[in-house]
């Protein structure tokens, strides 16, 4: 054999190498490992990304037949979008299968999707079903409606699958339920992985440390992989040549509790145990943390908490990484604390240092845990100082984080689609020059398959503060960190309503917890001093008969105090809704108590009626009317209701109005609502707007102040900007807030939607520029446009806008509010029935044209109710508004009657 022949030769075996074995990215892996990077939907060879990985085209290789597919670049050059892999595509309009052959193991596959319209094939028409094996990764799937409801411009999905054969086969089939389906993928990822899950110990999350067990041979989707208080790491800074993408945690902090991030002291080097790889997490994830902070009264008041939106009705597998990076925490019992997942106590008493071993050393912690329903659901994930021990610092550290999907059923992992978020913008080049740089797409790697709008879950009901306390807990802890004897604690709910921990515990008692005996709070009842013929208590046998005990089919929803129940009582005859306190939610033992003290003595037709509480067992239950047609966020957007009309929009936001100008003028104290917002206004089997949830409601200044001094509380989006630099509280910080709702009843969109641009994301900031600008026309519900009457509109805008002044002196009152409200209707009503502003002319100065001398006072009665109505004739159209039985008229224009209020 000559030298030539032998080259030939040589050459025809490695070409048969080539195609008959994965092929390796140069330069990042290892003699025994498999990176495949394919670009699908092109024939070139040699594709260098931006991250230095090599990709081949698939069309030169045997992974696929030549037949039943087509190919396509992308159609624009979309700048957020990495041009490897997305710039081609092979599309599928039948079901097409990848062939790899692998050898046996577990490997990590990653999906690459950037929907578009594809050779005259439109995105929205893609769904798809997407399987590995026996396993099922994706189902109807749409990348489409994926990144719409995300806003995101293309989707990274990552699998870990273990491969049993000598091949792996992936087929892409496009759904059978949409006549012009298709299915497509610009790339796919195939890299080796040792066996990262079933080398560690899982617990199941129920605070019983109880080994969970699962099959070595299941699948996992990662849903979450964050790099707690540091930065993003690219797919290059990770270990093991697993080539990760490590999230930013803090776009899932929940409120503004935010803790502190930190690195590793200089003096502080990671060394890896004996038992745990450095594959498990790189070293960057070890050499930053978030904590709670050094101050132990502020710890004390809230939990950690992330929230993650997750698809209901699946195992997850949540992988907590720890280590600590900083002196003096060098010694066990320094940092003791609790670990919660979905308000269930996944761990107690966890101290890191005896964990690992001491200061510098990784640990990781596995819990697995059920998740029940359907669809998208917020996944809790909290940690608070454990006070069970005689611990030095009262603190919670966490430095990474993981969350997968696992193929408990059916060997299935496909979740539903993420529901669309209609986002109203408008042309940027409207309201800036040509120069204005428009937002960059997130560029987040890895998403689950089925995560629902992820905005919407992290904002909807941020609070500023979690209450965990019944007094100031600053008062409970000297200066040294420690808890005084004297102190009252309301601790942790069972989930399922087996109380181990007492309510309202008090060191000095000799009770014993989970008992109700001894001298203490005995039963831990609720020894309210209101009458009896204004609250009602129930026995919890009595909550327990009426919610089929605690079933979970009657959940109506989640709020800040926890699950709100449909039930009925009084033998079936009376319909109410429920709320069960948790106090791993946001409110505690002080806002139970306000709720009942208030809404007790509060009687009106547009405040949510309390029937009456429970306090026995250590559980706190409020029982309210049942508002047939839940809150009036669940009928603005992300919702499956129809939309409201214009008209009954603003008679909603009139009759929220009545109720706060009733708590601000016509009760016998002020009451200042403090957390107004589209959830907190509900609506009945009449749409009758009702104001609830009182829990953060203060009692207004006395006559000769002009405020009242107070810790910031309220809802992220909503809260009062002055109220937020001062502290200082005055009616004037409900109006701004309800000044949020009336744009986010025009606009249907979040108060807050953290992936817009930074000019965007806060609907009130947005809202604003756009009225300055004279578009807030383009920002507005598109199901409303053109069904509004330009002067309507004009004075609705006017008064929102009024009501959102920075500073409170320059807000109208709710009463000036209502009077607005009142009038932009008549507006809507007039240009209605005769498509011209009758009786709705104004002067120059847009005062409103009122009869007043037509003012008439009537008495109405019914069988079953006493009512007062007051007639204000406004061109030629009458006006009513109804109080409640047995209260002074609340005059609803009493800014007209008298201009100083009571």
């Amino acid at each position: 054999m000559n030298y030539a022949t032998s080259l030939v030769l040589m050459f025809f075996l490695l070409l048969s190498f080539y195609f008959t074995i994965p092929a390796f990215a140069a330069g990042n892996s290892t003699s025994n490992s498999t990176h495949i990077l394919l670009s699908c939907g092109t024939s070139e060879t040699n594709i260098v990304d931006s991250n230095n990985l090599i990709w081949i085209g698939d069309g030169t290789t045997n992974y696929i037949s030549k037949i039943a597919s087509k190919t396509s670049q992308w159609p624009s050059q979309n700048p957020s979008v990495p041009t490897i892999p997305f710039n081609n595509a092979r599309l599928f309009s039948s079901n097409y299968t990848y062939t790899f052959p692998l050898s046996p193991g577990r490997y990590f596959l990653r999906l690459y999707f950037y929907p578009a319209n594809y050779s005259n094939l439109l995105a929205s028409d893609s769904f798809m079903t997407v399987t590995v094996g026996p396993y099922t990764l994706l189902s109807n799937f749409s990348a489409w409606i994926t990144v719409t409801a995300l806003n995101y411009d293309y989707l990274i999905q990552e699998f870990s699958i273990n491969v049993t054969s000598t091949t792996l086969n992936l087929t892409f089939a496009p759904s059978t339920k949409h006549p012009s389906a298709f299915a497509f993928i610009n790339g796919i990822e195939i890299v080796s992985s040792p066996d990262i899950f079933s080398i560690s110990t899982a617990y199941d999350a129920d605070g019983n440390n109880k080994i969970f067990s699962y099959d070595e041979g299941m699948a996992f989707q990662t849903m979450y992989r964050l790099n707690v208080g540091g930065q993003s790491l690219a797919r290059s800074q990770d270990s093991g040549n697993l080539y990760r993408s490590w999230d930013d945690d803090s776009n899932y902090i929940f409120g503004a509790a935010f803790g502190i991030t930190f690195s590793n002291d200089p003096n502080v080097t990671i060394e890896y145990p004996p038992n745990i790889p450095q594959y498990i997490a790189p070293v960057s994830v070890y050499e930053t943390a978030r904590s709670m902070g050094p101050d132990p009264h502020i710890n004390l008041q809230y939990n950690l908490t992330w929230i993650l939106s997750v698809d209901a009705g699946f195992y997850y597998l949540l992988r907590f990484h720890f280590c600590e990076i900083q002196y003096p925490m060098t010694k066990p019992n320094q940092r003791v604390f609790f670990i919660y997942i979905n308000n269930q106590t996944a761990q107690t008493q966890f101290d890191v240092i005896a964990y690992s071993g001491g200061i510098g050393k990784p640990v990781y912690r596995d819990y697995v845990v059920l998740t029940v329903g359907s669809g998208q659901m917020d996944m809790w994930v909290a940690l608070y100082p454990d006070l069970s021990t005689k611990t030095e610092y009262y603190d919670a550290i966490l430095n990474g984080l993981e969350v997968f999907k696992m193929s408990m059923v059916d060997n299935n992992l496909a979740g539903l689609n993420p529901v669309p978020i209609e986002q109203n913008t408008i042309d940027p080049t409207r309201a800036y020059g040509k120069n204005h740089k428009g937002s960059k797409g997130n560029l987040a790697a890895i998403i689950g398959g089925g995560v629902g709008a992820l905005v919407l879950s992290i904002i909807v009901c941020i609070f500023l503060f979690i209450i965990y306390k019944r007094q100031k807990i600053k008062d409970m802890v000297t200066e040294e960190g420690k808890i005084t004897e004297d102190t009252t604690i309301w601790t942790p709910l069972s989930l399922y309503g087996v109380s181990n921990s007492q309510s309202n515990i008090s060191s000095k008692t000799n009770s014993t917890p989970g008992t109700g005996t001894g001298t203490g709070s005995g039963t831990g009842s609720y020894n309210s001093s209101l009458p009896a013929n204004l609250c009602r208590y129930f026995s919890f046998n009595e909550i327990l008969a009426a919610t089929n005990g605690f079933n979970e089919a009657l959940v109506l929803g989640v709020g800040g105090f926890g699950k709100v129940y449909r039930g009925e009582i009084d033998n079936g005859l009376t319909k109410v809704a429920i709320k069960r306190g948790n106090p791993l939610s946001e409110q505690g033992v002080h806002e139970f108590q306000t709720e009942i003290e208030l809404l007790s003595k509060l009687r009106h037709r547009h405040l949510v009626s309390l029937i009456g509480y429970c306090e026995e067992k250590n559980e706190m239950i409020l029982v309210y009317d049942h508002m047939a047609h839940g809150t009036l966020r669940e009928h603005l957007y992300r919702t499956k209701n129809p939309p409201l009309a214009w008209k009954q929009r603003l008679e909603i936001c009139i009759g929220a109005a009545r109720g706060l100008h009733y708590l601000h003028t016509g009760a016998k104290h002020t009451v200042i609502h403090r957390d107004v917002k589209t959830t907190n206004i509900l609506l009945d089997e009449k749409w009758v707007a009702k104001v609830s949830d009182f829990g953060l409601s203060k009692t207004g200044p006395a006559l000769n102040n002009s405020h009242v001094s107070t810790v910031v509380k309220g809802s992220f989006g909503y809260l009062d900007p002055e109220y937020f630099r001062r502290q200082q509280l005055t009616e004037k910080s409900d109006v701004y807030s309800f000044g949020v709702v009336l744009f986010e009843v025009l606009c249907a969109r979040p108060v807050i939607i953290n992936s817009l641009p930074k000019e965007q994301a806060s609907l009130a900031e947005w809202a604003l520029f756009c009225q300055s600008k004279g578009v807030l026309e383009e920002i507005i519900d598109p199901y409303l446009r053109g069904k509004i009457a330009p002067q309507c509109l004009k004075k609705y805008a006017e008064t929102a806008e009024q009501c959102l002044a920075d500073q409170g002196i320059d807000r109208p009152s709710i009463g000036d509010v209502l009077w607005n409200l009142e009038f932009a209707l008549q507006l809507q009503l007039n240009a209605e029935e005769s498509d011209s502003l009758i009786g709705g002319t104004t002067s120059g100065d847009d005062t409103p044209a009122v009869i007043y001398g037509k003012k008439e006072m009537s008495d109405e009665r019914t069988s079953d109710s006493t009512t007062t109505t007051t007639t204000i004739s406004m061109g030629g159209r009458s006006i009513v508004s109804t109080d409640s039985d047995g209260l002074t008229p609340s005059a609803v224009f009493s800014q007209l009657m008298d201009p100083k209020g009571r």
